[in-house]
């Protein structure tokens, strides 16, 4: 019997196999992070015919299709989402499924659930690190990534101040010029530090006073802090100088319970001093202070890098976790698991985790995801090149059909 039906056979199931491939990619075209599949056909063992071995040669046909995965970058597109990241590179972000199995993908649609942890589309967790005791460490093994949800940021109490500012060098005896610093509390009460500059009737030489309100302190009034400066003849501070300790400003017995203030004011940054004495009107420039009051959580992002960002009610973003990032050498022999994730096999290489951007591993863009690489027309084309490859085989098994009614019409005749 001819093996003509069984080789065009093998045929129709491999050009059908590839045309399901063909309709996966384009069902996906729009589908977040999806790699193209590409078809690779392999031919069967051949069968030798005639007394010579080896002379005359038919196949059996082809296999069964094997299908490799394109995992070239796909496009970054611009969502503004504020938990959308996309892969610039190599490399996949890892997530712990449902059922603890850890999975690979390249979507980068991202959200917080309920119990405050970073999942993916899927409700699979993403994994990284997250902010312990105040402590980002990704050296440490990595885990699902927790965001603060619902909880407050508790207040910093003021430690150090400083304000940049200019005294009028033509100022006349016993002018005065204020400019005043909010600072706060353990409780995250605010407080107004003002800085008041007298003009002491010497050249160069202004006598400061610092205080708060009388309100702020149990047992009113409050003493302010006193003292002179000194500058130089080029408009320099000198006295007090670089060298010596730093002005303190205590704030004892607060009338709202919180512990008692002593806080540093910084008049150089380094040894260049934060107060001039120019010929010109006298203003302040910038003010700092290292304290915050409590806030509550607003929103929460991803940054460039992959860094997970809190945003709080006033106004402070605080990094509170890093997503991790796995590499692998042959990521071939991945799995599609659905989702746009992947699992490894008993092939695939063991990946290298860490953080993007390093160890050869892609960088993050937060802000955007990366779309399918599936290329429209290419995967036309190849449609239409199955389409005909299906047809042709179709062909030899009505030609071999044809040819075996004819045999059997003349046995018959015989």
């Amino acid at each position: 019997m001819s093996t003509s039906f069984s080789t065009a056979l093998s045929g129709l199931n491999a050009y059908s196999t590839a045309i399901s491939v063909v309709g996966n990619n384009l069902a996906n075209l729009d589908t977040t992070g999806f790699k193209a599949d590409n078809v690779e056909f392999q031919d069967l063992v051949t069968q030798s015919i005639g007394a010579d071995l080896g002379s005359t040669q038919v196949g059996f046909g082809v296999g069964t299709p094997i299908t490799l995965t394109n995992y070239g970058q796909g496009a970054l597109e611009s969502t503004g989402g504020a938990l959308d990241a996309a892969i610039q590179g190599q490399g996949f972000f890892i997530v712990n499924t449902a059922g603890g199995n850890t999975e690979y993908t390249r979507g980068g649609s991202f959200e917080v659930n309920t119990q405050g942890f970073l999942t993916d589309a899927s409700g699979d967790l993403v994994q990284g690190w997250s902010m312990n005791n105040g402590v980002l460490d990704t050296n440490q093994a990595i885990g699902n990534i927790s965001v603060p949800v619902g909880q407050l940021q508790p207040p910093v109490a003021t430690d150090t101040m400083s304000t940049s500012l200019n005294l009028d060098s033509s100022a006349a005896s016993g002018t005065s010029f204020s400019t005043s610093v909010q600072v706060y509390d353990s409780l995250g009460q605010a407080h107004t530090v003002t800085m008041t500059f007298t003009q002491s009737g010497t050249p160069n030489q202004w006598n400061y006073s610092v205080s708060v309100p009388d309100a702020d302190v149990a047992n009113p009034p409050y003493t302010p802090v006193t003292g002179t400066m000194t500058f130089d003849t080029n408009g320099n501070l000198i006295t007090p100088a670089s060298t010596d300790p730093p002005i303190q400003v205590p704030i004892t017995g607060l009338a709202d319970g919180a512990s008692d203030l002593n806080i540093t004011w910084n008049l150089y940054n380094g040894t260049t001093p934060d107060i001039t004495q120019y010929d010109q009107t006298s203003a302040a420039s910038a003010q700092s202070q290292d304290g915050q009051a409590a806030s509550s959580l607003v929103s929460v992002g991803l940054g460039n890098g992959g860094q997970v960002l809190a945003q709080y009610s006033d106004g402070q973003q605080v990094v509170v976790g890093q997503m991790a990032m796995a590499q692998i050498e042959n990521p071939d022999s991945l799995i599609a698991a659905g989702n746009s994730n992947y699992q490894a096999s008993a092939l695939t290489a063991l990946p290298s985790i860490g953080v993007p951007g390093t160890g050869g591993r892609g960088t993050v863009v937060g802000g955007s995801v990366e779309a399918s690489n599936v290329n429209l027309a290419t995967e036309f084309t190849n449609l239409i090149i199955y389409q005909q490859g299906y047809e042709a085989n179709a062909h030899v098994v009505t030609t071999e059909n044809q040819l075996s009614q004819d045999t059997l019409n003349l046995t018959q005749g015989a």
